[in-house]
């Protein structure tokens, strides 16, 4: 920041069906909001979806974990809208589990009644949350392409039976926006630089080009302020030489933001 008074300038780059509650967030937390995804998510069916309906709709399934507000929107879109009620209702047979707040909320609004979530919002922690009760249940999961294989390989380890549809998949978005972006990066314009996931570093960092580019990048990433949400998206960053300066103990944006205000004092 160039000037005394001046608000630090935030680089969002969430998908687009989060950009606007982000950069509200963001501004109503004293930062100034600069959001071009740099990540975007697409519809996918795999062939174990059928399964996992119908281990619900037969009430099969013991337990049901959702890692994402999306996992459970993907779900939705692959059912027959005259099946969604009934699907829901089969699914309040069932202990649903989610792996933090946004995602209890995005259930409970749809009317899907939520056993609890873990402490730690990431796979280790709906582990440590699940394991002790797990023990010969059928436990299934809808997530992303990318999800971590932790979860599953943990789960069985505690003895369950657990299955994994992908839902959706996450993309690279490409256009002139995003180059603006990485002009505006290169300018030293950005204060903060704000990342939610592995795959957001790697798009982001190949937006940027050629190595000569990169390294540019990263030198002044190093003068900013660098957030990651959870060890992983850190680990990716500090794999591309970048200093990360917070990592939130809870992993939600809006907890990621309040440590990062902190740190700015």
């Amino acid at each position: 920041m160039t000037e005394q008074n001046k608000r630090p300038l935030l680089a969002i780059m969430r998908p687009k069906r989060y950009l606007k509650k982000s950069i509200e967030l963001a501004e109503s937390m004293g930062f100034e909001a600069l959001a071009v995804p740099m990540i975007e998510f697409e519809d996918m069916k795999d062939e174990f979806f059928d399964g996992f309906v119908e281990r619900v709709m037969s009430g099969v399934s013991d337990y049901v974990i959702f890692t994402s507000a999306n996992g459970i929107d993907f779900t939705l879109k692959k059912i027959p809208d005259a099946e969604h009620d009934k699907f829901i209702r089969a699914l309040n047979s069932t202990k649903v589990v989610a792996i933090g707040p946004t995602t209890r909320k995005a259930l409970e609004e749809m009317g899907i009644n939520v056993l609890g979530m873990p402490g730690v919002y990431s796979s280790e922690g709906l582990v440590h949350f699940l394991c002790p009760e797990i023990k010969g249940k059928v436990v299934d999961t809808a997530r992303s392409y990318y999800g971590s294989v932790l979860l599953v390989d943990e789960l069985r380890a505690c003895g369950a039976e657990v299955h994994e549809t992908k839902v959706y998949t996450l993309t690279k978005p490409e256009g002139d926006e995003q180059e603006k972006f990485i002009s505006r990066v290169l300018a030293g314009e950005v204060d903060v630089f704000a990342f939610t996931s592995s795959m957001m570093v790697r798009n982001f960092f190949e937006h940027t080009g050629d190595q000569t580019t990169q390294n540019k990048v990263i030198s002044i990433m190093d003068n900013s302020v660098v957030a990651a949400i959870g060890t992983p998206t850190a680990q990716t960053l500090e794999d591309y030489g970048v200093m990360v300066s917070v990592v939130p103990e809870k992993f939600t944006f809006e907890d990621m933001l309040k440590e990062v205000r902190e740190l700015l004092g």
